[in-house]
């Protein structure tokens, strides 16, 4: 039976259960004739298919990310989609594979940064979670702090006590005095007596 079959909404189905068990199951096999199946069916014209599709494939990808590696490229040309859901979803998968395969993502930075200024919470979300982690890669370090502190001067407060935890063990000596001053500078703006806190709890860890 075809992959696509297989998919929610192909079964009638209005809850994502049949996604995520096809990718379990393929993640477990490691069946790429399954994920080129799936990737074939991100181009169809059916909407349902494609969302399907892009949610088997990063669930697939946050439990063996090295099958779905290879086809970065393929996640990149998604994240100017007109249909949000392909757009987070590409970016969710690209996170993914910036777990492993952090050299391979670096070349695609400008389009991944651009996604995000334009794309929703999640889309930001992940496309902080990609910096983060290239920049505990080493080699980017430095280039993808500083990318990584334009993202904290300038994300909705909501999002940023969450990315400044998050960013707290790529902190060095070398950067701790720019993570400190762009948090710093934010302060003001944070409304909520919880939000605000936790950023200053980072702060003092930072500052150690």
């Amino acid at each position: 039976m075809s992959v696509l079959q297989s998919l929610a909404s192909a079964l009638g189905h209005r809850d994502e259960i049949p996604n995520q068990e096809l990718a379990a199951a393929i993640a477990a096999n490691g069946n790429e004739a399954a994920i080129a199946e799936l990737l074939s069916g991100l181009s169809g014209k059916d909407k349902g298919i494609r969302s399907d599709c892009i949610k088997v494939l990063y669930e697939i990808g946050e439990r063996r990310p090295a099958l779905i590696a290879p086809h970065a490229g393929v996640f990149v040309s998604l994240l100017d989609d007109k249909n949000n859901r392909l757009v987070w979803g590409a970016m969710t998968a690209l996170d993914a594979i910036a777990a492993i395969d952090p050299h391979g993502i670096y070349r695609f930075l400008p389009e991944i940064l651009d996604a995000a200024g334009k794309g929703s919470v999640i889309t930001r979300d992940h496309a902080v979670g990609i910096l983060i982690k290239l920049c505990a890669a080493g080699d980017y370090a430095d280039d993808c702090f500083a990318l990584l502190a334009e993202q904290l001067a300038k994300c909705p407060t909501n999002q940023l006590p969450m990315y400044a935890e998050n960013a707290l063990p790529v902190v060095k000596p070398g950067n701790k005095a720019l993570f400190v001053k762009v948090l710093t500078d934010r302060l003001p703006e944070i409304e909520k007596e919880s939000k605000r806190t936790r950023v200053e709890k980072v702060i003092r860890k930072a500052a150690k």
